[in-house]
């Protein structure tokens, strides 16, 4: 069962303050210590705060325990101790339900699909900043405040732009890429515009007396209990032997489920027999139609460009081809591109090949600091080879 809340009604509705006064504030407390101190500094700010924690899991002993995790009972009770050391009040709000639909459930239709997902993306677009905030809304806060490194900012017309944070070793604004207009006009990142370390970020909780200071960060997939990525997905979705094969068809190997697999992956392929020239193999395409893996040399994964689905814009859409720059994981460079919106559809060209691009990945477009929006990989052009897509 999820956490009891600290309280069994949800907080009474009320007008939000006017731009520029005092807000009603709910801050997403996760249990570690950056939403804490966001937390924090949106009391010292002089905002009423509000602090809840997400249940996401229906069984919460399934989700990691201890300071790898997000989700679990012991960071239910840090989120609630540190909300009582702020003084304010402290909820648990049962999600587990939306949860397993949009995040869990896309995240397995999309490995059994051949592509790989980001599941941060969708948990923020679905869970944190559409369900918790219209929720928030609903009951009257004005915005929503997270332990995110990004960095909201308003325009003279009063529109906001997503930026990255001040401290690009921290940034996160990749995976909040997929934040609308009205999204991010309900958005509060109290960490965004910090230059300071992480240490330093501990230091201000230990200052604040926040028990949670020294609780390491949590890492990788928050509801893989054990971080057995294709262990999980093999439960879900069943063994399922398939054939491990190079460019030309000749069959390497065998495997155990498609899924199991992602483009540009070297380690784990556990071929029988090495490449001709010695060189090591990696994944270049996953076809779940037929449950076959092909392997080649790194050169082979040289993308050109890409098509990308879904495009979800910080501002307005695009007018016309335009120079940016490309982010394609979370924790990833920059790479310059040329890129054009057509309808639905996005489409990308690099300056200059990159690798390791899968469909099913996020690329987010930055104008300087500034993201311009998100879109699905669905496709990519590769200089060695004919476009791969999912």
């Amino acid at each position: 069962m999820p956490a009891t809340p600290a309280s069994s009604a949800d907080p009474a509705p009320r007008q939000g303050a006017a731009p520029g006064r005092r807000l009603r504030v709910l801050a997403a407390m996760s249990g570690g210590v950056d939403s804490a101190v966001a937390a924090a500094r949106a009391v010292e700010a002089g905002h009423e705060v509000t602090g809840v924690h997400l249940a996401l899991s229906a069984n919460p002993k399934s989700f990691r325990t201890g300071a790898r995790g997000c989700c679990t009972l012991e960071d239910s009770r840090d989120a609630r101790r540190a909300a009582d050391k702020l003084g304010i009040p402290f909820y648990v709000w049962d999600l587990a339900e939306r949860f397993r639909e949009d995040v869990v459930e896309d995240f397995v239709a999309e490995y059994e699909a051949g592509r790989t997902p980001n599941p941060c993306l969708r948990c923020n677009e679905k869970i944190k900043f559409a369900a918790l905030l219209d929720k928030a809304l609903a009951l009257g806060f004005d915005a929503v405040c997270t332990g995110h490194y990004a960095t909201v900012v308003e325009r003279a017309d009063g529109s906001r732009e997503l930026h990255r944070a001040s401290d690009a070793a921290k940034d996160q604004s990749y995976v909040l890429g997929v934040l609308d207009d009205r999204q991010l006009a309900h958005a509060m990142f109290p960490l965004g515009d910090t230059p300071a370390t992480k240490d330093e970020v501990r230091a201000e909780a230990e200052e604040r007396g926040l028990a949670v200071a020294r609780k390491p960060d949590s890492h990788d997939i928050c509801f893989i209990a054990d971080g057995d990525t294709q262990g999980f997905l093999a439960g879900r979705l069943g063994r399922a032997e398939g054939d491990i094969v190079d460019e030309s068809g000749e069959k390497l190997g065998t495997h155990e489920g498609a899924y199991g697999f992602t483009i540009g992956q070297r380690k784990g392929l556990r071929l029988g027999r090495p490449a001709p020239d010695g060189k090591p193999r990696y994944v270049l395409d996953i076809s779940p139609v037929d449950n076959t893996v092909t392997v080649g040399p790194a050169e082979a994964l040289d993308v050109v460009a890409l098509t990308a689905v879904r495009p979800r814009w910080c501002g307005a859409a695009p007018q016309g081809p335009g120079a940016y720059t490309a982010q394609l994981r979370a924790h990833g460079g920059e790479t310059p591109v040329t890129a054009e919106c057509a309808g639905e559809e996005l489409r990308v060209r690099f300056a200059e090949p990159v690798r390791g691009v899968a469909p099913g990945q996020a690329i987010v477009l930055y104008d300087g600091t500034r993201v311009v929006g998100s879109a699905t990989i669905a496709g990519t052009e590769r200089t060695a080879s004919p476009p791969v897509s999912a």
